[in-house]
């Protein structure tokens, strides 16, 4: 499947701890900062999913440290929908160096969330196109 999105950023000094390398809790949070620039310019922002009282949830990640990222590399954070069926999507992420190697992957399954009913619905038309799924 097609990459949904390629998200660039610079590992600045916040993201590392003492070793001088990525944080490993720091991994989740730049994976949801590339998430959220897919979905808000696509018109599921924060303002959108507060209107609607729908939003995406994060069920369960597997992530793998494979290569260490360093204070001030370049890396690129590229996102494919795996698969959506019924209720329940995966999606993979990986932070790419720019020498092309895969310096980390997550696998998250995921699901649209309704807010105020507080139980997973089926995707919407909106929460579609938000992922490029239509």
């Amino acid at each position: 499947m097609a990459a949904l999105s390629q998200y660039k950023i610079t590992i600045k000094e916040h993201h590392v701890d003492s070793y001088g390398h990525v944080n490993n809790a720091t991994y989740l949070a730049l994976y949801e900062e590339a998430r959220w620039e897919i979905i808000t310019p696509r018109g599921f922002g924060f303002k959108e999913i507060h209107q609607r009282k729908q939003g995406p949830v994060i069920l369960e990640v597997n992530l793998k440290f494979l290569k260490e990222i360093r204070l001030r590399e370049d890396i690129t954070i590229q996102t494919k929908i795996v698969e959506y069926k019924g209720k329940i999507g995966r999606m993979l992420q990986q932070m790419i160096k720019d020498d092309g190697s895969v310096a980390s992957e997550a696998l998250f399954t995921f699901g649209l969330f309704d807010i105020k009913e507080r139980k997973l619905i089926e995707p919407t038309p909106e929460w579609k196109k938000a992922l490029d799924l239509e």
